[in-house]
């Protein structure tokens, strides 16, 4: 039977994941307090975090009018056995505020460079930035168990302070 301590985590160990991934779901609100959901590509830059985003596009309008979001990362767990079981993602989720930059600005030029690996060359001036600060704690499900512990709800999730 698996253990149902939770896992003990450090704020270190939860960023050094969060930089390995590079796939989440941003959570915003609308002008009209509907809440959304979008799909992101990112990159972890001294503790914050970047999403280059349309201008004028939803995720660029709403975070905008409002700076509050949330995220939910996806840790790929499994290797291989994942191509044979489906083996669902570990997660870390926060909530933080995001500010929207224009590509152009020129404390964004060292952060494009970083995020050239998901940025094609004919999009970076044409972006804006999203730099995203999380709060408070991060929520964690199956980062630093095994994937037998995974199914365990209570051993495998955990709160970390930000740091």
């Amino acid at each position: 039977m698996a253990e149902r301590t939770p896992p003990s985590l450090s704020t270190d160990q939860v960023w050094a994941a969060i930089t390995a991934a590079s796939n989440a779901v941003l959570g915003h609100v609308t002008p009209a307090g509907a809440p959304r959901t979008s799909g992101v590509v990112y990159r972890s830059i001294d503790r914050r975090i970047y999403v280059a985003v349309a201008p004028g596009s939803w995720k660029d309008r709403h975070v905008r009018a409002d700076g509050r979001v949330s995220m939910t990362i996806l840790v790929r767990r499994g290797g291989p056995l994942a191509l044979l079981f489906p083996i669902p993602p570990a997660t870390i989720t926060f909530h933080g505020t995001a500010t929207v930059h224009p590509a152009d600005e020129p404390a964004m030029g060292a952060i494009l460079y970083r995020l050239s690996g998901l940025l094609p060359p004919n999009r970076r001036s044409s972006s804006v930035i999203l730099e995203i600060t999380p709060q408070d704690c991060f929520l964690t499900y199956g980062i630093g168990v095994s994937l037998g512990t995974m199914r365990v709800p209570e051993a495998a999730r955990t709160r970390v302070p930000v740091g």
